[in-house]
């Protein structure tokens, strides 16, 4: 008889999973959502904490006008930003491997965003101060807060990429504070939009309290569920094996990689954020003659470039699997961007705005010097390293800005002095990168601990 095509056999019915299978695929269906949460939630609080950082330059004549403020008095208002910033680095890395980056990240977003409706309203210099230097205490957690989340919720070979990503999304806000700042003052008070910056960030306060948690283990889930292709830290262990946090900042600050990050970052970092945040469109329109809009196009060019560098950079990193190559080229690029301005040179529009958008883009290296600040100190220690590190920027820009304030004033607003300043900093920080070792993407603190 011949067989009957159409004929296949009794069915067999399918297996049920069991439920400890159906619990484990909840699970990391669970643990996508939750890690897309608290990622898209940090980064949209440092989406705040890069605008609050790089206003004043755009609403540098307004504050004057307002104020009365001479050079070293907007030095000393956007620098008011980084001293409180500078000093929470290491206590919020702390309070991360400590507390849980949850509610340290609740917290600061609270206080960030009653600094911000204080500096929108301030009736006075002291007053405006104040809301600074509240809004500095209160961004300081942000960044730390997301490193700690990516480093207890993503896998080892995904830190780079995520940190760029961050640094993307994050200068967006930077973005924010440049040309549309600038168009949006002249179309309401600039008070209003600090006012309404205020708020967004206490609803983000709100929203990062009922959604965000510390890792997986806080969350419920039985283990750490990650993309194929590699293995996420081992929450349970890292916990166990994390010392004292006075024992932890003692380890953290023997390791000699610790202060070559430091000190690129101090660097690379101060002279950026001294020149996007405060001094380059001063530069550009009154040292360099250009129009407003021109050189507030120049400045939301290089804070895109710094967007898409760090994106590229952690990206790109991760893949290769290597981290020093890609970080010492963009900023060898970076470096040699400052040439045309400490030697005075006079470019046309088209090539200037080139070489603005290009300086941004190299200083995008900067991002992997967390990445190798982490996987050169204990895994454990993740946040006390980062934070230890990512002070250096803060701390030279706190510095960095009114020194430059100081400089303008005592030249008579020789703005080629303070550019000679600014790219002598930036030259001093990318040569301590050429001192960074390789890690390969992975923990080698054992390794480099002998």
């Amino acid at each position: 008889m011949a067989e009957n095509p159409f004929f296949k056999g009794p069915r067999r019915r399918r297996a049920r999973p069991s439920i400890e299978e159906a619990l484990l695929g909840e699970d990391e269906r669970r643990h996508a959502r939750l890690r897309r949460t608290a990622f898209a939630l940090g980064a949209a609080a440092f989406v705040l904490a890069f605008f609050h950082r790089l206003a004043p330059g755009a609403i540098a004549a307004d504050l004057r006008d307002a104020y009365g403020a001479s050079g070293t008095a907007l030095g000393f208002v956007a620098a008011l930003y980084f001293y409180p910033y500078a000093a929470m680095q290491l206590p919020s890395g702390v309070l991360a491997d400590t507390i849980g980056p949850r509610k340290l990240f609740t917290i600061g977003s609270v206080v960030a965003g009653a600094g911000s409706i204080l500096f929108g309203v301030a009736p006075g210099v002291a007053t405006l101060l104040l809301g600074r230097a509240l809004v500095g205490f209160g961004v300081a957690v942000a960044f730390i807060s997301v490193l700690k989340v990516i480093a207890s919720w993503f896998r080892e070979r995904e830190f780079g990429t995520y940190t760029g990503l961050l640094m993307f999304i994050g200068n967006l806000g930077g973005m924010l504070a440049a040309w549309p700042l600038a168009w949006l003052t002249q179309q309401v008070s600039w008070r209003h939009v600090f006012v309404a910056a205020g708020a967004v960030s206490l609803g983000l306060a709100a929203a990062i309290w009922r959604w965000v948690r510390d890792d997986p283990r806080a969350a419920g889930l039985r283990g750490a569920h990650v993309p194929e292709g590699g293995s996420a830290p081992d929450t349970a262990a890292a916990t166990a094996d994390r010392p004292h946090w006075r024992e932890g900042i003692s380890k953290v600050a023997r390791n000699r990689w610790t202060w070559v990050c430091f000190a690129a970052q101090c660097g690379v970092v101060a002279s950026f954020l001294s020149f996007s945040g405060l001094w380059a469109i001063p530069y550009l329109s009154q040292g360099l003659g250009m129009s407003r809009d021109l050189a507030t196009t120049h400045a939301t060019l290089m804070i895109l470039g710094f967007a898409l560098g760090a994106l590229v950079a952690g990206t790109a990193s991760d893949r290769m699997g290597r981290r020093v190559p890609l970080m010492r080229s963009m900023l060898t690029v970076y470096a040699a961007c400052w040439l045309p301005w400490v030697a005075g040179w006079s470019l046309p529009s088209a090539l200037s705005l080139a070489v603005f958008f290009l300086l941004g883009l190299g200083m995008g290296g900067i991002s992997l010097t967390w990445a190798c600040s982490k996987e050169l100190n204990p895994p454990a220690l993740a946040g006390t390293a980062t934070s230890l590190v990512n002070t250096a920027g803060f701390l030279g820009t706190a510095l960095l800005q009114p020194l430059v304030g100081w400089v303008l004033d005592r030249s008579g607003g020789d703005y080629r002095q303070a550019v000679i300043v600014l790219g002598a900093v930036a030259l001093a920080g990318v040569a301590a990168v050429y001192r960074i070792p390789e890690t390969r993407c992975r923990n080698v603190y054992a390794d480099f601990a002998r």
